[in-house]
């Protein structure tokens, strides 16, 4: 198992991330080690790999038009409102303010389709209040991280729809009938692990003040907090427009369940109430593509490492490893699964991708060990959701890195990476190992 290219080369991707190495060079390397530990040629490597990015396409062109969707809505000027709440907050908690956000990032996979998007856009402005809090930022890491994952894993609305759809159709695909309706039920432990994590982290790894290096922190939130004194002001027609255009884009993915759709219209939208001009299109497009171009681009090659693990058999061979080592036991079965799960989720970077590589071994094995259905679906959208906090090249960590790193003080592997992987992906390990014993 040691030699497996999946193994192999996601070792190789987090060696190079710890060392700081940008992502996008890291996954491009990553992927040339899988290939070539499995006997690919370079070129055979790079172009298999090539040949699979547009696997992600459909992600990576939802977030570039939700990063346009968010920057029109920045320029609306309705963000200011909400951050001119939170700045003449009374009582300023840290606290409040981590579960605020985690709240916030929760209604952006179910309620409000903008997904990582609200991130640069809110964070950005409250860092020096953060920074007058003492705030460390790797909690705010975490809470943001928590409220991007979570919601998918066990609630059926928006995003989570997606992934229970995957989930129960890939069951079916391989043999074991289940009903989308019992997906929350089987992810309900596993998610129970996120709320501890979310716990620990704000409440115990990060309570502890911490200063990023202001002279006077109090004196530049001061001036900021002053400064918002003069932008208060009451919702006017044009923010009515912004909400209508948000809850437009809503039930245009609901009902066409596409991104790209719900996206555009809400764009369109933004464009007909005059919101955005089309003569200040070209800058809200430039500035819609730097929110979620680089993150879009990570994705198209995290789907093309997927392809080399892929036709490689890699993952396969991984699997079938596991029969070897259970030795029909449920715990160690569980253990065996899951830790394959986290290893293909932090390469790929994505838990919607992973679970349909996984389902075809998983499903079968799961049979054959004895796991009911509910316990099969517990351990394979565990496996599929280990890794996403945690990977480089995940979204759930990409998203908040964009916004907690706009003044160069938050590092996306040691500030986001490596705290969301302690605090989600051991609870999470642990319940789902619970979930698959009792359910």
């Amino acid at each position: 198992m040691l030699t497996n290219p999946v193994v192999v080369s996601v070792l190789v991707l987090t060696v190079l991330s710890l060392c700081r190495v940008h992502v996008i060079f890291a996954l491009i390397i990553s992927a040339i080690v899988a290939g070539i530990t499995a006997n690919l040629s370079i070129t055979d490597t790079v172009n298999t790999m090539i040949g699979g990015m547009g696997g992600q396409a459909q992600t990576a062109l939802s977030y570039v038009l939700l990063g346009i969707f968010a920057a029109m809505i920045a320029h609306s000027g309705i963000t200011t409102i909400l951050i001119n709440k939170l700045l003449a907050m009374k009582k300023k908690s840290k606290i409040l303010l981590l579960f605020m956000f985690a709240g916030i990032a929760c209604l952006s996979g179910t309620l409000i389709p903008v997904h990582i998007a609200f991130i640069p856009i809110l964070v950005p402005p409250l860092l020096l209040f953060f920074n007058y809090l003492k705030m460390d930022r790797r909690a705010m890491a975490c809470a943001l991280t928590f409220g991007l994952k979570t919601p998918y894993i066990v609630i059926p609305a928006g995003y989570g729809i997606i992934f229970h759809g995957i989930i129960t159709s890939e069951m079916n695909a391989n043999g074991m009938k289940i009903a989308q309706s019992q997906i929350p039920l089987a992810m309900l432990i596993p998610a129970i692990g996120m709320i501890v994590g979310l716990i620990i982290a704000i409440f115990i790894s990060y309570r502890k003040p911490r200063s990023y290096g202001e002279d006077d922190p109090m004196a530049a939130f001061a001036e900021v907090s002053a400064a918002s004194e003069g932008d208060k002001r009451k919702l006017y027609l044009k923010d009515y427009i912004t909400l209508a255009s948000i809850v437009i884009a809503l039930a245009t993915q609901l009902m066409a369940g596409s991104l790209v759709l719900g996206a555009l219209a809400g764009i369109i939208v933004m464009f007909a109430g005059r919101i955005a001009t089309l003569g200040e299109g070209e800058l809200l497009v430039q500035d819609g593509v730097k929110l979620m171009g680089a993150i879009a681009f990570v994705m198209l090659i995290a789907s093309g490492y997927a392809t080399i693990l892929k036709e490689t058999g890699a993952i396969t061979a991984l699997v079938e490893a596991v029969d070897s080592i259970v030795g029909g036991s449920k715990l160690v079965a569980a253990i065996v699964l899951l830790l394959i799960g986290l290893l293909v989720t932090m390469g790929i970077g994505t838990s919607f991708g992973t679970v349909p590589i996984l389902a075809a071994v998983f499903v079968p094995l799961c049979m054959l060990i004895g796991f009911s259905p509910l316990a099969t679906a517990a351990l394979l959208g565990t496996a599929g959701a280990l890794g996403d906090a945690g990977s480089p090249a995940s979204d759930s960590t990409l998203g908040p890195t964009s916004g907690l790193n706009a003044d160069g003080k938050h590092d996306h592997i040691w500030d986001t990476c490596v705290p969301t992987f302690i605090h989600y992906n051991i609870p999470l390990f642990v319940f789902g190992v619970i979930a698959a014993l009792v359910l």
